[in-house]
């Protein structure tokens, strides 16, 4: 379902685009449009942040902090987001195979409504550890 062309040529776009429609139709629950909103609306959907999470299909789960252009099309190159603080003092760019991207998410929020803690975007368990009682 992923390639090239999802990622480069509008789909993440889209994707991000109606996160934060949505997100903005929340806090705004009036019947209009985002497009054709109150000045206040349109600061808000302007000032939202988001997330970009990739779900593997061997369950591991990334989230993107941008794109990278390697001269690639077979396959995605990106930089993540470190999560274990150890690795947050340098980058990580990850290049996968379109194949192996199983669903992406995105998360639009606010600035002032964000969590204060960094809240932990999960991936998929595996079949074991979903057998196992907490």
């Amino acid at each position: 379902m992923f390639n090239y062309e999802w990622f480069h040529n509008g789909g993440l776009q889209r994707l991000i685009e109606e996160a934060k429609d949505r997100c903005t139709a929340k806090k705004f629950t009036d019947a209009s449009p985002p497009g054709n909103g109150s000045p206040e609306r349109t600061a808000y959907r302007d000032s939202l942040e988001t997330r970009v999470i990739l779900y593997m299909r061997d369950g591991l789960t990334y989230e993107m902090k941008e794109m990278t252009e390697t001269g690639m099309s077979s396959a995605l190159a990106f930089e993540c987001v470190p999560v274990d603080d150890g690795y947050k003092v340098g980058a990580i760019v990850i290049v996968a195979p379109y194949d192996d991207i199983a669903r992406v998410e995105v998360f639009a929020v606010h600035p002032d409504e964000k969590p204060q803690d960094n809240i932990r975007i999960p991936g998929f368990r595996s079949a074991a550890a979903e057998a196992k009682p907490d």
